[in-house]
């Protein structure tokens, strides 16, 4: 069982860090997911609309995040925090990608919520997963580059197994080797805020949502909450 993670480093950086962590094993990622295709355009509708838009980074739960970044060295205006990525782009084009069943319910999960969300392909993590400052000597295969090959700058935060980093800049771009494709079975989604005190009811109402989008298609699910006590 693989176990998530946060250093105490940046636990004490980030005290009131909360994230959700929603493990489904038995996946069934080549069936039709009519729940998740009609809550992607029912939300795209409402773009459209003009009756809801996406957070925008005025927003504090996207501007928590610029002010994250900043604090290890990433520029969030050029490198952005997942959710505001996604939420720009759904507010520009009006509609989001589709990807396959499973990563299109944690990105409209996080597009409703403004919480930055992801997902490793747990047959494809080796050892635990920590969220933790990089030192500089990890590397990291950009998703969709599978020929290339980075190193994180000193001091940026990262998800990282016993292999190599498994998210850049926290939750800004996740890695190839654990992406998550329709044949992904065992798949570990993660939303996150920095301010529990604020989000920790928000964060929970996302992770029910998206717990309910998955529960057709799955043969088991657990949520567990990950902060920097546990």
């Amino acid at each position: 069982m693989t176990t998530f993670r946060i250093s105490p480093a940046v636990a004490d950086a980030f005290p009131d860090t909360l994230v959700a962590v929603v493990t489904a094993t038995g996946l069934r990622g080549h069936e039709t997911w009519p729940a998740t295709a009609a809550a992607l355009a029912g939300m795209e509708q409402q773009v459209t609309d003009g009756t809801w838009q996406p957070a925008d980074d005025t927003d504090p739960r996207i501007e928590s995040w610029h002010t994250a970044y900043r604090s290890f060295g990433t520029n969030p205006r050029r490198i952005r925090p997942s959710v505001d990525a996604l939420g720009r782009r759904l507010a520009k084009k009006g509609v989001l990608p589709r990807i396959n069943p499973a990563v299109d319910s944690y990105n409209v999960v996080s597009a409703r919520h403004g919480l930055p969300a992801g997902a490793f392909d747990l047959d494809h993590v080796t050892g635990d997963v920590e969220i933790r400052y990089a030192d500089g000597s990890e590397t990291f295969t950009p998703l969709g580059e599978p020929d290339t090959i980075e190193n994180p700058q000193r001091g940026e935060i990262i998800y990282v197994d016993t292999t190599g980093v498994l998210t850049r800049h926290w939750n800004h771009r996740d890695a190839h080797r654990t992406r998550v494709t329709e044949d992904s079975t065992r798949v570990a989604f993660m939303l996150e805020t920095l301010h529990a005190a604020r989000d920790e009811q928000l964060l929970k109402t996302a992770a029910d949502e998206l717990q309910e989008l998955l529960a057709p298609h799955a043969e088991q699910i657990t949520v567990h909450y990950l902060n920097p006590d546990a």
